[in-house]
């Protein structure tokens, strides 16, 4: 979440006469994250006191994608999966306009992200993501992934020499990357849709009880491990990169407690790994040579991602991340 588009609560209060929620009691921006503009808005109707989230959909939404991630959270929420809801204008649309821009409102989840991670909130993302794999069974739009394989080498090719500002040398280490992932990405795995972006600013917990996801924007159809493998990079690691193999532990097995890894799923994982660092080393690279100073918010460290890349070059078998 971020701020990239500014509007007043006078503007805000004009927007929500398409709704019935009743009149705008505050309005504040939220600076975390790096895709959209987000607004925490509290509304009141009669003695109810309600808080939702406002989207300003950004030039990297596709529009034509909007009804595909908003309809998902309709569709999940219906199968008790814990997600906002989109919310209907009084013309039952689910989405507006702010600024010639697409926007919609959404309810407000509670519960918080976490910054530290403990085994059990591993194990309770785990069994949440196989859930929400499971749940989405049925939905009816598809949507592809544009950041696999594919769209990692058009970003990187768009970026070019770019990518040396951010380490020396890196525009070539990521070319010979794509072209080995090219080489030896899995096919024919188990695949669904999958969130694509389940970092843990948005998974919220209520103590150490998942209490819901939140931010569907990339999700897509790709195979059930990928997700796997980007939760992996982004939950397992320490602030030192060591990669912690207990805590991989727990989140695979609680996930199979619920969606069972085939056995291809398992020894995939190194090289779905790797993909994974690549794509977020390379959208992270993109933001920071591209960053928009008068945004509130600050890109996330590119580099993060290229010393877990380093890692997973080294790793050999799935073993080495203590799933047996």
């Amino acid at each position: 979440m971020a701020v990239y588009t500014h509007i007043s609560n006078d503007e805000i209060e004009a927007l929500l006469e398409q709704y019935d929620l009743g009149h705008l009691r505050f309005a504040v921006g939220i600076a975390q994250g790096v895709e959209n503009s987000n607004y925490l808005i509290e509304c009141q109707k009669k003695d109810a006191i309600t808080k939702y989230i406002l989207t300003i959909y950004e030039k990297r939404v596709n529009p034509q994608d909007l009804p595909f991630f908003l309809g998902l959270m309709q569709h999940l929420s219906a199968r008790g999966f814990a997600c906002p809801l989109p919310i209907q204008t009084r013309k039952s649309e689910l989405l507006t306009q702010v600024n010639g821009k697409p926007a919609a409102i959404i309810s407000f989840l509670e519960g918080h992200s976490k910054t530290q991670f403990k085994n059990a909130h591993l194990a309770e993302l785990g069994a949440s993501m196989a859930k929400m794999h499971l749940a989405a069974n049925g939905f009816k739009l598809v949507r592809e992934n544009t950041l696999s394989l594919a769209g990692w080498k058009q970003l990187s090719e768009s970026l070019g020499d770019k990518l040396d500002t951010v380490l020396s040398g890196l525009s070539g280490a990521i070319a010979k990357e794509i072209a080995w992932l090219e080489q030896h990405w899995p096919t024919g795995l188990p695949r669904g849709v999958i969130h694509a972006d389940l970092f843990p600013d948005n998974v919220f917990f209520t103590g150490n009880h998942l209490s819901g996801v939140i931010d569907y924007y990339f999700a897509c159809e790709d195979f059930f491990a990928y997700e796997l493998a980007i939760c992996m990079n982004c939950w397992c690691f320490e602030p030192s990169h060591e990669f912690n193999v207990t805590k991989a532990g727990h989140l695979f097995k609680a996930y199979d407690k619920v969606r069972l890894l085939t056995d291809r799923e398992r020894h995939a994982l190194p090289i779905l790994a790797r993909g994974a660092a690549l794509r977020f080393l390379l959208t992270r690279a993109h933001d920071k040579i591209h960053h928009d100073a008068s945004a509130l918010v600050v890109p996330k460290d590119p580099l993060e991602y290229w010393k877990k890349l380093l890692f997973h070059q080294q790793v050999q078998s799935v073993a080495e991340y203590g799933i047996v």
